[in-house]
């Protein structure tokens, strides 16, 4: 699989941090897993939380019995997210009927700038901004996007940080 991974080193990141510091702290993340939780390792069984999506439904283990599910991690913030969302959502719309759903988990906290981010791009996708529970589930790697793939059994396949092309993003399909 194709991809690239687009951060510059001066990056300034939400609180001031740069891309730098950012890599420092997860390289100390990474050193010590068990402090973010223990999420699947790929081929293990994902335990999935419930979340509330930002339309006041809740989603939930049960609702993706026997689908794939695909989560992307973003921010309003993030250019190389605004590139990685279009193709997202181009997938969702090929994916309509299909037993595959997409979970994004904004990292933002206002929840009034993500509606009007996703209103102003045309997303439809189903977004939470329980980033924190789905984090400690899927990936202990906090880099964005980063994208996170399960299969119809609910086994973890993928961990895939950065921005990824539009041909692969839309291989995801290929969950079914």
């Amino acid at each position: 699989m194709r991809r690239r991974t687009l951060l510059a080193s001066a990056l300034p990141w939400p609180g001031g941090a740069t891309t730098a510091r950012v890599a420092g702290m997860l390289a100390a993340a990474a050193a010590s897993p068990m402090a973010l939780g223990a999420p699947a390792q790929p081929g293990e069984a994902v335990r999935w939380p419930t979340v509330r999506l930002l339309d006041g439904q809740t989603w939930s283990a049960e609702q993706v019995k026997g689908q794939a599910v695909v989560v992307v991690f973003w921010s309003t913030t993030c250019p190389f997210c605004l590139r990685h969302n279009a193709h997202v959502e181009k997938l969702h719309r090929t994916l309509a009927g299909k037993p595959v759903q997409i979970l994004t988990a904004a990292r933002d906290r206002d929840p009034a700038a993500v509606r009007r981010y996703l209103q102003r791009h045309g997303y439809g996708f189903a977004v939470t901004m329980d980033h924190e529970p789905l984090q400690q589930a899927l990936a202990a790697r906090k880099v964005i996007p980063l994208t996170v793939t399960v299969d119809r059994q609910g086994r973890l396949r993928q961990v895939i940080p950065g921005e990824m092309f539009e041909e692969d993003v839309m291989a995801l399909q290929n969950l079914t």
